[in-house]
């Protein structure tokens, strides 16, 4: 895998309401070396997330796109993304088209009209007195809600995920999932999505990510991963054996989850196992995906 690439792109992503994102921040390592560097936004108001879609579907060196949210949801627990229910489709790109079909009329890849729909909504964690009535399937492994088998593998490597089901709290990732969704399916087959796609012999490649795993490997302990300062960043950047960025005091953690995890793609890529988890099957790679990074 390596020459592979010339590029890595790391995008951290955001699913909160509104044309621009604050939150979301991308950056880029080359395959040559140099340190990591942000990508602008267009508008000093931040990223549009169908400016991130046109940038990645514009792409034209080989480039790896990790994208910091979930692919899709937990499908192999109970057989079906939503159980009971019989517009649950088969696979992950079909869970993609209902999300972005049932959110048509929602603007900026907003997720709004899936979480708010009278059969879907049951499936997901909205609150304390507005819990789903299916949040908790039978089966679920703890009151934490339902997880992927990828998600299983990154508790194996000291880190702690939040299930795709759940919107509450700071460290939910369900909203960022389902904005993802809706681009992923707007890109189409322009780029593919490993693994719910097979890994083409050239072109670029669009993948799961998950920033802690890049915290821990450069690093950083402790139950909190993100990075707030730029000496620390430059810590990490240091162990992943990437050259520093330039700045001084603090930094925000969009940019420095971006940073680190472009330098973290462009370290791991070539490492085959990486791309052959022992516990990925056709199936969960057709219905679930995977996170890169996971063993």
């Amino acid at each position: 895998m390596t020459g592979r690439f010339t590029q890595f792109l790391a995008v951290d992503w955001s699913g909160a309401k509104g044309p621009r994102q604050k939150g979301i921040a991308l950056a880029a390592a080359l395959a040559d070396g140099g340190a990591p560097v942000l990508i602008a936004p267009p508008d000093p108001r931040g990223w549009a997330r169908g400016e991130v879609l046109a940038l990645i579907a514009g792409l034209e060196a080989p480039t790896l796109v990790g994208l910091d949210l979930g692919i899709s949801l937990p499908f192999v627990d109970a057989g079906a993304f939503f159980p009971g229910w019989d517009a649950s489709p088969p696979d992950a790109r079909g869970l993609w088209a209902l999300i972005d079909g049932l959110c048509a009329s929602h603007p900026h890849l907003e997720a709004g009209g899936f979480v708010a729909h009278p059969e879907a909504s049951r499936y997901f964690r909205h609150g304390a007195g507005a819990t789903g009535d299916r949040f908790l399937l039978p089966g679920a492994a703890t009151r934490e809600g339902r997880f992927r088998v990828a998600e299983a593998a990154q508790r194996q490597q000291g880190v702690r995920p939040v299930s795709n089901f759940n919107l509450v709290g700071a460290a939910q990732v369900g909203k960022s999932s389902l904005t993802g969704m809706r681009m992923l399916h707007r890109l189409g087959r322009t780029v593919p999505v490993w693994p719910v796609d097979p890994l083409p012999q050239e072109g670029s490649v669009v993948t799961e990510i998950y920033t802690s795993m890049a915290a821990r490997l450069g690093g950083v302990t402790g139950p909190a991963t993100k990075i707030r300062s730029y000496d620390a960043l430059n810590d990490a950047l240091d162990a992943l054996g990437s050259p520093p960025v330039r700045g001084t005091g603090a930094i925000d953690d969009h940019s420095s989850d971006a940073l680190l995890t472009a330098a973290w793609l462009r370290r791991v890529h070539g490492e085959r196992d990486l791309w052959h988890p022992p516990t990925l099957t056709p199936e969960i790679a057709r219905t679930e995906g995977w996170t890169f990074g996971a063993l």
